[in-house]
């Protein structure tokens, strides 16, 4: 029996056991049960929910933020960091002006130096695992890098390791995971908000005051010339939470230290569990598939981060970190108009925009079952597409390449056959993937 006609054999007045069953598809058979679904029923209506299964038509869902909102993510994420939050909002003022100013002060010219730093912890982390031969990903490396690299680069250190490690994920789970809004989830992620942007708090308060003292010892060395070199060098020295307060903005841009404090908080948020969960699937993919393996070993070996990026996003196409995207349709919509597919979207309704699926559609990429590092960026949707395009896109480009890169070049890396792989532990994130490499 096909997925389709297990569903359509379930009657109508039993729309729960409909709706669980497309769920655990999604989360178990999303594969086989998408490419299904693209061939028999694109946009696939569910009491629930509507999935569109097409490249096409997750890009016009994705392009068009006035019909398909982001409204749903507000009550989630605005009492966490004391809202309102850009990423819950669509063509408004505050999503205009924080995310401009953000994408401001993480500038792309600093791309080589993230990368750099990336490298140097995820070796230091192998380094302090290497007597044993073994490594756990999820604690050890893929949660780890990110969080220190918040730390050196974002200027958002945290209190511990244990606090990051728990706001992040209490954060994520509720804002992106938790679809059916469970009220344990979404309190333990209140706390966790509330805590963040209290130590935030503290700690603005600590770099004004060394940013003053700082200041003074410039003011008494300004009568000494200073090269466009010396100013750069010293701009790449600085974190991103620094920018933001030597920043100045006048009164009139609405951008205070409660929205300095706000945008740091997303900064942990956005950055950790999705670069752990993407290191490890990908890492995961290429460890179990030998050709992949031994290919993207010879470019991370030849110091060839372009061709070596393109074997991580091809793994994780395979392997994605989230299925889809959602969104909230605020006015009647016609969808794939003109095409045999052509439906109408109710308004108030919830679609789901299965990113997972579009990166195998066969009528936009050319054979997709085939693992190609040839293809196109504009092919991969990892990071999302269209207005609401992860902030940290680019961050995350050399980022997690890197990370995995670092893995590779230690000799002798494999998995662990007594291991089960990756394990979520009943959980939305992996939790954790033991490997093994030579002391």
């Amino acid at each position: 029996m096909s997925y389709l006609e297990e569903y359509d054999s379930i009657p109508l007045d039993r729309t729960p056991e409909k709706v669980q069953l497309v769920s655990r598809w999604i989360r178990t058979d999303w594969q086989p049960f998408f490419q299904e679904l693209r061939q028999n029923r694109p946009i696939f209506e569910t009491p629930a929910f509507t999935l569109l299964t097409r490249f096409t038509d997750v890009q016009e869902v994705l392009s068009r933020p006035e019909v398909f909102s982001v409204r749903l993510y507000a009550s989630k994420m605005d009492p966490v960091v004391d809202g309102p939050f850009m990423l819950a909002r669509d063509n408004t003022e505050v999503n205009w002006r924080e995310k401009s100013i953000m994408k401001t002060m993480l500038q792309r010219e600093d791309l080589p130096r993230v990368r750099k730093m990336s490298g140097e912890i995820a070796d230091t982390a192998l380094d302090r695992w290497s007597g044993t031969g073994k490594l756990e990903v999820v604690s050890q490396l893929g949660r780890y890098v990110p969080v220190q690299l918040c730390g050196d680069y974002f200027g958002f250190p945290g209190p511990d390791l244990e606090s990051m490690f728990r706001w992040s994920k209490a954060t994520q789970s509720d804002m992106f995971k938790n679809l059916a809004t469970d009220p344990a989830i979404h309190a333990a992620s209140v706390r966790a908000g509330k805590e963040m942007t209290a130590y935030l708090s503290k700690l603005l308060d600590e770099k004004k005051e060394k940013i003053a003292k700082e200041s003074c010892t410039s003011s008494e060395e300004s009568l000494r010339p200073r090269s466009l070199e010396d100013q750069e060098h010293a701009n790449q020295r600085e974190d991103i939470f620094t920018r933001l307060i030597k920043t100045h903005f006048p009164q009139d841009i609405r951008f205070d230290e409660a929205r300095i404090i706000t945008n740091m908080a997303g900064l942990l948020i956005g950055s950790v569990e999705t670069v752990s969960q993407a290191v490890v699937q990908a890492l995961e993919y290429i460890l179990l598939n030998p050709a992949v393996f031994q290919s993207s070993l010879e470019a991370a070996q030849a110091n060839d981060d372009d061709r070596f990026d393109r074997y991580v996003w091809e793994a994780l196409r395979f392997n994605p970190i989230n299925p889809l995207v959602f969104r909230f349709c605020e006015e009647e919509y016609t969808l794939a108009a003109g095409t045999a597919r052509e439906k109408r979207i109710a308004a108030k309704s919830i679609v789901f925009a299965c990113t997972a699926s579009a990166m195998f559609d066969a009528s936009e990429l050319v054979e997709p079952q085939t693992f190609s590092i040839e293809r196109p960026a504009y092919h991969y949707l990892h990071f999302g597409y269209g207005h609401h395009t992860c902030l940290g896109k680019y961050i995350g480009l050399v980022e997690i390449p890197e990370i995995i890169k670092r893995v590779l070049l230690r000799p002798g890396v494999r998995l662990i056959p007594t291991e089960a792989g990756v394990d979520f532990q009943g959980g939305f994130f992996p939790e954790r993937f033991a490997i093994a490499f030579d002391c």
